[in-house]
């Protein structure tokens, strides 16, 4: 038994530092089609709507940048056609695309501020 009650209905909101919301806001919807899903100006801070309903990711913006920690990854039908897509708007890949033989395919990219992010291509079983 975890030793607190989760909140299954509200999923899990995932937070970036930014240098700019609304160019980050742009970009997060360019390269991965993600929707704003609220903003508050005053306090720097948006919302944005996943793929997954479960899951947002949130943008606070402020002059000190902070792009260490968990690396997020989002899994992809194919990561091939999604690096080209993501290369196609200067994303900015950390190498090569590598694969753990007969079980995933990785690509590490990052967002205009330095956050990275990961593409993950499940390999069909051997």
């Amino acid at each position: 038994m975890p030793p607190f009650e989760y909140d299954d209905d509200r999923g899990i909101v995932i937070s970036l530092t930014v240098a700019d919301l609304d160019t980050s806001i742009d970009w997060y919807g360019k390269a991965l089609g993600w929707t704003l899903a609220y903003k508050l100006d005053e306090y720097g801070w948006c919302e944005l709507e996943t793929p997954n309903a479960s899951i947002h990711v949130g943008l606070g913006q402020s002059e000190e940048l902070k792009t260490e920690g968990a690396v997020p990854t989002w899994r992809v039908k194919d990561i091939d056609a999604a690096r080209a897509h993501l290369e196609g708007i200067g994303t900015r890949f950390d190498g090569d695309t590598s694969e753990v033989p007969g079980m995933v395919r990785l690509a590490t990219f990052f967002d205009p501020d330095g956050n990275p992010w990961m593409l993950a291509q499940v390999l069909p079983a051997a």
